[in-house]
């Protein structure tokens, strides 16, 4: 396994998360020694979902605005439909994002969290993979699409959905550590 230890990674979060899209990349990348926080526009609590059903809420960590995106060293972001919905709507968390991409610092999306990269202006000319609902969305910002379980450009690492999970975590470990 690679040795984070000494990287501080950020989760970018709202309600309605997939829960395992978090929890299994949080995991992954503390078990690689990183520090990983959840960043949340929300204070105290947020709220997962399992497909339709909610679940568990996970405390968060840092709130967005108090969290400086030159801080970390990388930066997750979990699909699920509500969460990235809210987040792409909401202007510090698109700032935040695009930092990332300024700093050239990997950023990792699963499922529906590339629909916050269209919306930070970050897609364009990217390969990535995301759930194939929102294919067209991101093909139509420019995006080259892949139907792919990971794909890696440069520091942007993409996954389809929970069942990439696996392929995902390491590429994202693999990224963070050559970054």
């Amino acid at each position: 396994m690679n040795d984070l230890k000494g990287k501080k990674i950020a989760i970018l979060t709202e309600d309605g998360f997939e829960e395992i899209e978090l929890t299994s990349p949080l995991e992954a990348l503390k078990d690689a020694g990183a520090e990983v926080l959840i960043v949340s526009p929300k204070n105290g609590k947020v709220k997962a979902k399992s497909g339709d059903d909610w679940t568990k809420e996970y405390q968060v960590d840092l709130q967005l605005n108090h969290a400086k995106a030159n801080e970390f060293d990388a930066l997750v972001l979990p699909g699920g439909v509500i969460n990235p919905d809210k987040l792409r709507t909401n202007k510090d968390a698109l700032q935040f994002v695009q930092t990332f991409f300024n700093e050239n610092k990997p950023v990792a999306a699963i499922c529906h969290g590339p629909q916050v990269l269209i919306n930070a202006e970050a897609v364009r000319n990217k390969k990535l993979t995301s759930v194939g609902a929102i294919e067209a969305d991101l093909k139509n910002a420019g995006a080259q699409w892949e139907d792919q379980e990971v794909v890696v450009d440069g520091n942007l690492i993409t996954s389809r959905t929970p069942k990439d999970l696996p392929a995902f975590n390491k590429a994202t470990i693999e990224a963070i550590a050559k970054a």
